[in-house]
């Protein structure tokens, strides 16, 4: 079994304000891919360092497969790393390159080439066993890192922002081929991204992170659908959700000197809405139980089209078919699906339940 357990994990730098983990604990299930999600600075790196053995926690325990590996080096844990850099050996062949763990770990030759073999038809870099990194693209240096951690066919698969540093063509390639290829694998994995689009299409779960904490896990749809918090909401999603300030009355919502109805069981008072861009239907022609809107900003995104709209005095993004028409100055109707509205705690910025 190769389930990763993290307990109450904390890392404070020397000279650092706050601590860059806090508190984490976390499971991953044997064969799971878990996506860490979250802005720059929020921890995440730092934790997987630490599960990779590249930095020493200040308290806390981690577990592969039952073991503590708290304080092993990172030689004696069976843990593979692909990182941000690729870090491939410039002066090596990509041969070369894949099976340098193999050979610092003094397997035999024949050994190395046929795992290496293995290695390279999985990552389609075949023909390339005999080119140096100056003479590959960097989705081809990309994947002659992660063939090196695979080749060692190691319990936990740690990959820090692999596809940061290609164009947008080639990492959106790489993904849908990463996941195949960890799918067939069936390798623990631990996935660090600031990506939102990347830990949606790629994650088995999702852990957000914030300030060292982790203040939300779960299956992809299920964070996006239902955030725990507006940091949560604002952060994942393209556009980030929609936060209106509203107060809740008499079984509707008033906002903005408008009434729409309320789902049923909310309770009166003052409350955050949040409604994702693509579950508000939008009309030319006026309708009941929509709000009254005017389009400021007008996106075409070639599938779909972006409106930013003005309730009143408060701004939210709204997705419409591509055919849509709607310029600049039009006024809108806006109905929210009630069963895709979420509610907050002005506040605390928590979902209320």
């Amino acid at each position: 079994m190769a389930e990763v357990e993290i307990t109450g994990l904390e890392k404070t730098y020397p000279g650092g304000a706050r601590p860059a983990v806090r508190a984490v604990s976390a499971t991953v299930a044997d064969g799971e891919l878990l996506v860490l999600l979250g802005p720059s600075g929020c921890g995440k790196t730092t934790l997987l360092r630490m599960i990779a053995g590249l930095e020493t926690p200040d308290a806390g325990t981690i577990r592969i497969g039952g073991a503590d590996i708290t304080h092993l080096p990172p030689r004696e844990r069976d843990l593979s790393m692909v990182f941000q850099s690729y870090a491939v050996f410039p002066h090596r062949t990509v041969a070369r390159n894949i099976g340098f763990g193999l050979a610092m770990r003094k397997t035999a030759r024949r050994e190395i080439e046929a795992k290496v073999e293995w290695a390279a038809g999985l990552l389609r870099l075949e023909d390339l066993l005999d080119r140096y990194p100056a003479q590959l693209s960097g989705g081809q240096r990309q994947r002659v890192a992660v063939a090196r951690a695979i080749v060692m066919e190691p319990d936990v698969l740690l990959m820090d922002e692999p596809l940061s540093n290609l164009d947008a063509l080639l990492r959106l390639q790489f993904r849908a081929e990463l996941k195949k290829l960890l799918a067939d694998l069936g390798t623990t994995c631990v996935y660090v991204t600031h990506d939102q689009v990347e830990a949606l299409s790629l994650g088995e779960r999702v852990a957000v992170m914030d300030e060292g904490e982790i203040v939300q896990a779960g299956a992809p749809l299920e964070v996006y659908d239902a955030p725990a918090s507006i940091f949560v909401g604002g952060f994942l999603g393209s556009p980030p959700m929609n936060f209106l300030e509203a107060v809740v009355d008499g079984g509707a919502i008033e906002l903005e000197g408008q009434r729409i109805p309320a789902p049923p069981g909310w309770t009166a008072g003052p409350v955050l809405i949040g409604v994702r861009a693509e579950t508000i239907i939008a009309s030319g022609t006026e309708a009941a139980d929509a709000l009254r809107a005017a389009a400021e900003v007008v996106e075409p995104l070639g599938s779909a089209t972006l409106v930013t709209a003005l309730v009143g005095g408060q701004r939210l993004k709204v997705q419409v078919p591509a055919d849509f028409t709607v310029a600049p100055g039009d006024r809108l109707w806006l109905r929210p699906r009630p069963d895709r509205l979420g509610r907050y705690d002005p506040r605390t910025g928590l979902a209320l339940t």
